[in-house]
């Protein structure tokens, strides 16, 4: 993992991030919380290939591998992101504990839905015995704590970020965490309350995920919730990198060029949401 550092730090080198990279106690949990994302993607997708089991009509190992790549990619951007917050703010009390929360939410939301998995039972939308109700309710308590605490983390990106921070991927990742934790909250909230078609994601079409999007497994008989939450939680690694391709090929266009990106994302969520609404399919 240092080597992880070593190659952002010279990546940024002219940019002045060399002295910032070192790895903090909160650096070290999000490593922790990773590791236990690949080490139950690994079984997963062994038990993918040998387990004929279905669940919504596709085999249910998909939610399991989902969730363990999105968390994977969610923990990753906050610890290559961790640099660009000033040092002492970097390792002091805040930061560490918007890091265990999310660490700990992450990893207790992931168990619980590989578990079911196991079970051969949902973990979403769930409440055929107390016990599972119970779970699903403490999982959306927890996922609320887990973008919370990645927006915390863009706050610090954004009012105490390292001096000799790259102002394109450090401002990118300070609005990517903020803008996409919230709009993130937003449309889990419409997924989640089962207000607009009942429970479930599906707006319309055929209540099965089977013959949907390939890889991301999106309905394609109708709406579908999923796809604006899917581009509001990304919000928070597609600004990052447009900011690091602005530092590296237009620093003076820094500004605008994130008002675009931002713009755009939003317009996105928005046009995505609207679809799933109207109960037609992404593609």
């Amino acid at each position: 993992m240092n080597l992880l550092f070593d190659g952002s730090t010279t990546l940024m080198r002219g940019q002045g991030v060399t002295g910032s990279a070192g790895l903090s106690n909160a650096g070290r949990l999000l490593i922790v919380a990773i590791g236990l994302q690949v080490a139950l993607a690994l079984p997963s997708f062994i038990a993918l290939m040998f387990d004929d089991r279905l669940l919504n009509g596709i085999t249910v190992w998909s939610k399991p591998l989902k969730f363990q790549t999105s968390l994977t990619v969610m923990l990753g951007t906050v610890l290559l992101l961790l640099p660009l917050i000033e040092t002492t703010v970097r390792e002091g009390r805040g930061v560490w504990l918007a890091c265990l929360v999310g660490c700990v939410t992450a990893s207790g939301e992931v168990l619980y839905i590989t578990l079911q998995a196991a079970r051969g039972r949902a973990s979403h939308f769930n409440g055929e015995t107390p016990i599972e109700a119970l779970a699903y309710g403490l999982m959306g308590i927890a996922a609320v704590f887990l973008v919370l605490s990645v927006l915390a983390i863009g706050l610090f990106l954004l009012f105490r970020p390292a001096p000799d921070a790259p102002s394109g991927l450090r401002l990118g990742g300070a609005f990517g965490l903020i803008l996409g934790s919230l709009l993130t909250l937003v449309t889990a909230l419409a997924l989640g309350s089962g207000r607009i078609a009942g429970p479930g994601h599906w707006v319309g079409g055929l209540p099965t995920d089977a013959g949907g999007l390939f890889l991301l497994g999106w309905s394609r008989s109708g709406g579908d919730l999923r796809v604006p939450h899917f581009f509001a939680t990304h919000i928070m690694q597609a600004l990052p990198i447009a900011g690091l391709f602005l530092d590296l090929l237009a620093p003076r266009l820094v500004a605008a060029g994130l008002v675009a990106a931002g713009t755009l994302s939003v317009a996105v969520v928005a046009a995505t949401f609207a679809q799933a609404v109207a109960g037609r399919p992404f593609f």
